[in-house]
């Protein structure tokens, strides 16, 4: 009932940046939180970081600073900037957004994730 769909991924060298960005759409009523996830080969999924309905971001470990969310709630989407990108950022990207589906309850959907590549 909720489907999101991830792009911006892509290869790239150490100290560029990417945007990516994760857009909602279906049979929904509203939408909570947005959250972006990352997950490197051989490791578990991590937070990068969130954003409440009403604006407020929350970023995890050394990633605030560089990264940036945000997001647009008439397109319901979900953005996320990466400046200075380093080799340590690669992994596939995923997009959370907790959500209430018509005739349904809040709940998590997931993105099919975004591969980042980041060259030395």
């Amino acid at each position: 009932q909720v489907q999101l769909v991830e792009s911006g991924g892509g290869l790239v060298q150490a100290g560029e940046s990417l945007t990516l960005s994760c857009a909602a759409s279906g049979r929904f009523f509203s939408i909570n939180y947005m959250a972006w996830y990352r997950q490197a080969p051989g490791k578990q999924r991590e937070l990068v970081a969130s954003i409440t309905s009403g604006g407020n971001t929350d970023y995890a470990g050394s990633d605030k600073g560089r990264f940036t969310i945000s997001r647009d709630n008439a397109k319901n989407t979900v953005y996320l900037q990466m400046n200075s990108l380093k080799p340590e950022d690669t992994a596939v990207y995923y997009c959370k957004v907790n959500a209430r589906a018509t005739w349904d309850t809040f709940r998590d959907y997931w993105g099919q994730g975004t591969q980042v590549t980041v060259s030395s």
